[in-house]
């Protein structure tokens, strides 16, 4: 069946009622999602424990999502496109990926306008709550999932940040797997200092399922307590028996099912009439689970109608994730896990969904930090086949010198996400102009047959695919920076999960057996990427733009990179101020003659990319902003390769024209 119902919770005018160009004013509809599924439908056949879970007296199986939907009032005046972004651990983040807008550090129930992209455009715009362990809220969306009747074996990992003693049995802040005996004697605490390393299995009476609460510590399922403390930069590693079960797999379920339904021309369906064409977007962790809804081939509902025209796994790599088996974990991803089996290429991820049909257009997109965490490049290069042909339907981008998320300056070095802090200051290059490009000509591709511009990617042919040691050695050659150790740079391994894993049930700890190689993109004279596409940040730069930076070494482990992290290192103002950095990279006024020249020559780096489509025209005004306020970052303070804050070399702006 699909869509049950759609229940409204509320609607409201967006933006305060604010006009959108031709497209008129829009409005919010917030709502709850109400699924029935059949269990015994071959569409649904690929969904673990779905079988199993609870059935009404129709045999149907049900579970209810989150649902926010933005539309012009007149319906009449929208573009015909409904991009559907998957929430990233029940955060909306398109406002910021595409439409440039800020978003709040506490998510909330405010929606950021932006400038507004995609309501100029006439877009529709959806989220669908798909993730059983969000902690709902009304800034976050979630999933209420069926459970099944199950005991079994699960893992927690985590890399400390700062030095605790209690810890939630979760990846980061979400529903924990409870412990189903917190006395349990087999349950295991390890500890190593990299992923590289042999754990140690800590005595387990030194640690305990409890927290701590006021004045003392007290048993819990949900939390583990280390008297001695989790000390910063460690890996660790808990397994244990857990008696919670949800059907993890019906998010992919929600996501394929919302698209279908409002499509049509149901009495509840609150976009009926005004979609035409819809597509899926997810950044980073919803972006390897689109690339696992694919793999599953799950693009055609129980009706045979499409969900998708187009899919955008946004820095999802070459990873799936924890999205569709017995104690799935949905939020992690660097666990030795189930998105760490192959396929990876774009052959092999849509096979099963070109023998059912309905495959979607495909345009995947990943920064430099997916390289370097030693996955993205078996997206499009087999270790023992080479490069490989492209897959008919798909486009693969590397956003050369970026990092997971958007940059900006002025630099930081901190991520309130998680605690981390890099040694440098994050990359400071903001790729949103060419992710917006990207869903332009998708739309276009799937609307008019206008094909989107080539593939862009490192390549073993043409040398631009590298080892990570390679580009080490070029920066080893910078005076004073503290680089990671080669030897504790993230890789993936072939991985042995035991003999029921396809049935959806792991065996705990998995066995991993060599590592994948990894490649990433080879590198200039000033140490910023050539592969790829290039914005005029690489192309006409003011500093060298990386995807790693090594943790800052009060975090512990600082031979080792800050996951997701860049690094951005500005070029020195003048060539007396580089002289006595010792930095080798000419300054910026042996580079240009001023700000006036400098922004001329981003304009027409802007206008070479406008040609090829890698950049719309609309987006001009945006490079130039951009890269101005970069030249201005990179006046104000240089720090050469050393820490900033701890000891940047100050010069004034007088000296440098413009």
């Amino acid at each position: 069946m699909g869509v049950e119902r759609f229940e409204v919770t509320g609607r409201e005018p967006f933006a305060g009622g604010a006009a959108f160009g031709a497209s008129g004013p829009y409005e919010r509809i917030d709502g709850i999602v109400h699924f029935a599924v059949d269990p015994e439908h071959p569409a649904n056949s690929a969904i673990i424990d779905l079988a199993a879970a609870p059935r009404g007296d129709d045999g149907l199986v049900r579970f209810s999502s989150d649902f926010c939907l933005l539309q012009p009032v007149d319906r009449r005046l929208a573009h015909g496109s409904l991009l559907i972004e998957l929430p990233n651990r029940g955060r909306k983040l398109l406002p910021r990926m595409i439409n440039r807008g800020l978003l709040d550090p506490v998510p909330g129930r405010n929606i950021p306008v932006g400038d507004g992209f995609l309501f100029r455009h006439g877009w529709s715009v959806g989220w669908i709550g798909w993730q059983w362990d969000v902690l709902r809220s009304p800034g976050l969306m979630g999933l209420q999932a069926p459970v099944i009747n199950a005991t079994g074996r699960t893992v927690v990992r985590f890399q400390v940040n700062a030095a605790h003693t209690t810890h939630l049995l979760a990846d980061r802040v979400h529903q924990p797997y409870p412990a189903a005996d917190v006395e349990e004697a087999g349950a295991t605490l390890s500890v190593r200092w990299s992923a590289t390393d042999e754990p140690e299995i800590l005595p387990r009476d030194a640690w305990r399922f409890a927290r701590e609460e006021g004045a003392g510590v007290e048993p819990h399922p949900d939390f583990i307590y280390l008297e001695s403390g989790f000390q910063p930069g460690a890996i660790y590693e808990l397994f244990y028996t857990t008696n919670r079960a949800p059907v993890v797999g019906c998010g992919l379920l929600a996501v394929r099912d919302i698209a279908p339904f409002l499509r049509s021309a149901a009495d509840d369906n609150p976009a009926a009439g005004s979609i035409e064409r819809a597509y899926a977007f997810g950044m980073s962790q919803t972006g390897r689970m689109l690339r696992h809804f694919l793999y599953l081939g799950l693009n055609r509902d129980e009706a045979g109608n499409p969900a998708y025209d187009g899919i955008i796994p946004h820095v999802g790599g070459a990873r799936r994730g924890e999205f569709n088996h017995r104690f799935g974990q949905p939020s992690v991803q660097g666990t030795p896990g189930m998105g760490h089996r192959p396929p990876f290429d774009d052959a092999g991820l849509l096979a099963r969904q070109r023998a059912l049909g309905a495959v979607p257009k495909v345009i995947q997109t990943n920064t430099s930090a997916e390289y370097w965490r030693g996955d993205c490049a078996l997206n499009h290069i087999d270790p023992d086949r080479g490069d490989l042909p492209p897959e008919p339907g798909t486009r693969n981008y590397h956003f050369a010198g970026t990092q997971h998320g958007p940059g900006a300056v002025p630099l930081t070095r901190d991520n309130p996400n998680d605690g981390g802090r890099g040694r440098y200051g994050f990359n400071a290059v903001d790729y949103s102009p060419l992710l917006r490009a990207v869903v332009m000509n998708l739309d276009a591709w799937v609307r008019d047959g206008i094909e989107p511009p080539p593939s862009k990617h490192p390549r073993l042919d043409d040398g631009s695919a590298v080892t990570r040691d390679d580009v080490l050695q070029r920066f080893a050659t910078f005076t004073g920076i503290h680089l990671p150790d080669p030897a504790k740079l993230p890789v993936i391994r072939a991985i042995d999960l035991g003999p029921q894993v396809d049935d959806g049930i792991v065996t705990h700890p998995a066995r991993e057996g060599a590592a994948y190689p990894a490649w990433v993109s080879s590198v200039d004279a000033d140490g910023n990427e050539l592969a790829g596409i290039r914005l005029p940040d690489l192309t006409t730069p003011v500093g060298t733009h990386t995807g790693w930076n090594p943790r800052a070494p009060e975090t512990g482990a600082p031979e080792q990179i800050l996951s997701m992290q860049g690094s951005t290192f500005f070029f020195a103002p003048d060539a007396a101020t580089r002289t006595a950095a010792g930095d080798p990279r000419p300054s910026l006024a042996e580079r240009y003659a001023g700000r006036d020249d400098y922004l001329a020559r981003v304009k027409s780096a802007a206008l070479a990319l406008v040609s090829e489509r890698y950049v719309l025209e609309e987006d001009i005004a945006n490079v130039l902003s951009d890269a101005a306020a970069r030249y201005d970052a990179a006046l104000s303070a240089y720090s050469a390769f050393r820490t900033p804050g701890a000891d940047i070399i100050e010069r004034p702006r007088a000296g440098v024209a413009g």
